[in-house]
């Protein structure tokens, strides 16, 4: 079982679980409605960053879209995220902190097309 602890208020964040969720089980939740601590996070964890949780291994920023991709089905693109490193790092950092922007608003579209195929 994968838990994903995501921004329930970002659109992009939300398309994206729904994304996922079509062909990968995951139980998501909103930091906004549970409590970081049963999960041994911080609210300034969650606030960061999308959060993938398995067994005891827990995944953070890049690394959880990646593992997330991985287990959806999308291996290149979870490999691509992986091998860039910092390069991966700093692309989560950019989508998370210019929701706002065109390629973000552009890219939620996108998945929000998907979801209703």
């Amino acid at each position: 079982m994968i838990t994903v602890i995501y921004d329930g208020q970002c659109q992009l964040c939300r398309a994206s679980i729904n994304w996922l969720q079509l062909r990968s089980e995951v139980t998501a939740h909103s930091f906004h409605e549970i409590d970081p601590e049963s999960y041994s996070l911080t609210l300034e964890d969650c606030q960061k960053q999308v959060i993938a949780i398995q067994s005891e291994r827990i995944f953070k920023g890049a690394a959880a879209v990646a593992f997330l991709l991985k287990h959806r089905g999308n291996t290149a693109t979870a490999r691509f995220i992986r091998a860039t490193g910092p390069l991966g790092r700093f692309g989560y950092h950019w989508v998370s902190t210019h929701r706002n922007s065109a390629p973000v608003k552009a890219l939620t579209r996108i998945l929000e097309k998907a979801i209703k195929q």
